[in-house]
C-alpha cells in the first residue's frame, strides 16, 4: 500500500497543534497495519465526499481519505484533516 498526502492536507497538518499531529502519525500507523481497526472508525463518506472514506483521529478530529488501485498496489491519498463540524458543514 503507498500513502499519498494532498498538498491541502499537508497545509491543515501544519497548521494542526502538536497534540493532533501526534494523534494522526499513530492513528496512521495502526490504518497502515489495519485500515478496519475499530479504532479507526473507517467508513465510507457521502454527499460531497461521496467516493472517499474517513477515520476518526481523536474524539472530534477526522482525516478524509480516497483510494485508487494501479495494477502493482493500492494508493491511499489523504486529502483533508480538519474537525468534524469544519469538514460536514
Amino acid at each position: 500500500m503507498q500513502t499519498k498526502f494532498a498538498k491541502k492536507f499537508k497545509k491543515q497538518y501544519e497548521k494542526a497543534d502538536a497534540k493532533i499531529k501526534s494523534a494522526f502519525d499513530k492513528k496512521l500507523e495502526l490504518f497502515l497495519q489495519d485500515p478496519f481497526h475499530p479504532l479507526l472508525n473507517n467508513h465510507s463518506l457521502t454527499g460531497k465526499y461521496l467516493e472517499k472514506r474517513s477515520i476518526n483521529i481523536t474524539g472530534d478530529w477526522r482525516a478524509i481519505f480516497s483510494e485508487a488501485e494501479t495494477e502493482e498496489e493500492k494508493v491511499i491519498n489523504f486529502e483533508l484533516l480538519d474537525i468534524h463540524s469544519n469538514l460536514y458543514k
